[in-house]
């Protein structure tokens, strides 16, 4: 018989409820003794607001961390999904993004991509913080990821981690709260949902496989995935998986993080194009000539876990497969891109 485990929200079987319920039990009981000053804390807390600034700024924390902490994968994943986050918002100020798209229309996108970038953030970077010095001192304190508004779900996952050590059940489980909390932060606004995911020309970016997260390398390949379905929660988090699956394959694993460490993320396509040889007529400024630092309300504050849905489906790993290359394709979307881009043009000076 299948029972739903309070702790996890998700269906168990008996010996297995019992299993993680003693060793959370056991766990908890150790750290009821271990604690963190209030000023360590406060420390997190203001160094998570030093970098989360803009853009640039929450790429280079995420890398930074995960050359210090290379057992967090999730870390190289956020660095590289934020890179692309960064040339999605530039692309808003590029020469055929201007002549695609109204400049209201621009800056709402624009206000979607890093409100969600920020909000992970947020949400994110406090939790790395907190076990870099539980792993320095060797005191698992993730009941006082409280202090941050963390979730109950990653409370415990981190505690599960400390224990086993499942660098992939750990990176899935970032996976599934930053989604979960995409989706009750940023994907449920009334304006993103009016004025991004329910218009026609999202339908048709969605069709047209317009939207993709590239992992360019610095011997000029590309990796990555292209977007479907990015409004359903359960499709990003099967993304992030693939993206993860790929990201950490032998095959291409040090290449990628070869771009991450040599090539200093500006927010332009240029970053990678140059290296991949590819070219294109089309402009890509860098952010920070074009932004200042945007201003967030925060957080709503609420647990997404407390709706309890059954999550161990969501855990599922994905088949391995070998990485396929995709710098033409990229390179055909960006001549379908000009191709409207000259079709919108035409249409504008009727």
């Amino acid at each position: 018989m299948n029972w739903v485990d309070s702790n996890f929200g998700c269906y168990v079987t008996n010996k297995t409820y019992d299993t993680k319920m003693k060793r959370s039990y056991e766990i908890e009981s150790r750290i009821k003794f271990m604690t963190i000053s209030t000023n360590e804390l406060q420390l997190i807390k203001k160094t998570v607001e030093k970098y989360n600034k803009d853009n640039i700024s929450r790429t280079k924390a995420y890398e930074r961390f995960y050359e210090r902490n290379p057992e967090i994968r999730w870390a190289m994943l956020a660095g590289i999904v934020s890179r692309n986050a960064g040339w999605n918002m530039t692309d808003l100020s590029s020469k055929w993004f201007q002549g695609i798209l109204d400049k209201n229309s621009r800056a709402t996108i624009f206000a979607m991509y890093e409100r969600a970038n920020w909000i992970i953030f947020q949400d994110a970077y406090p939790q790395l913080l907190l076990y870099e010095w539980a792993k320095k001192k060797q005191l698992p304190v993730f009941e006082q990821l409280k202090t941050f508004h963390v979730s109950e779900f990653m409370r415990q996952e981190w505690k599960i981690f400390w224990e086993a050590r499942d660098e992939v059940r750990l990176c899935t489980s970032l996976i599934i709260n930053e989604q979960q909390l995409l989706e009750l932060e940023v994907m449920s606004s009334g304006l993103f949902q009016k004025n991004v995911f329910h218009t026609l020309r999202y339908q048709l970016e969605e069709y047209a496989h317009f939207s993709y997260v590239l992992l360019p390398t610095l011997n000029g390949s590309i990796y990555g995935q292209y977007v479907r379905n990015f409004t359903h929660v359960n499709q990003r988090i099967e993304l992030g998986k693939r993206l993860a699956m790929i990201l950490f394959h032998p095959v291409v694993h040090q290449d990628i993080l070869q771009f991450t460490r040599k090539v200093e993320h500006t927010g332009s396509r240029r970053d990678y194009e140059r290296i991949c040889d590819i070219t294109s007529p089309n402009t890509s400024p860098m952010l920070r000539v074009l932004h200042p630092v945007y201003h967030h309300k925060p957080s709503k504050g609420l647990d997404w876990f407390y709706s309890r849905k059954p999550l161990t489906p969501l855990f599922k790993r994905v088949k391995e497969t070998r990485p396929e290359e995709i710098r033409e394709w990229v390179h055909t979307k960006r001549v379908e891109l000009y191709w409207i881009y000259k079709w919108g043009q035409k249409f504008m000076h009727k």
